[in-house]
């Protein structure tokens, strides 16, 4: 089972990580939906986690440059 990890946001849940596969999957606090994006580097989802705003972060640097699917 994905590990995945509780961060403060306005917009984004939880957030965890397969480095196996590349795949960021992220949880959406208002609607409970999980996507997972593909391929992203450990570093953007590092990256990611550190971020002081995960919602902007999310929008302009995830979204815009990987695939996505609803998990």
């Amino acid at each position: 089972m994905l590990s995945m990890v509780s961060v403060e946001s306005a917009n984004v849940d939880a957030i965890g990580y397969n480095p196996l596969t590349l795949e960021l999957y992220v949880q959406f606090l208002k609607t409970g939906s999980t996507y997972v994006f593909q391929p992203v580097e450990e570093s953007r989802y590092q990256e990611f986690l550190k971020a002081d705003s995960k919602g902007e972060y999310l929008s302009h640097e995830v979204e815009t440059h990987y695939e996505c699917e609803k998990f």
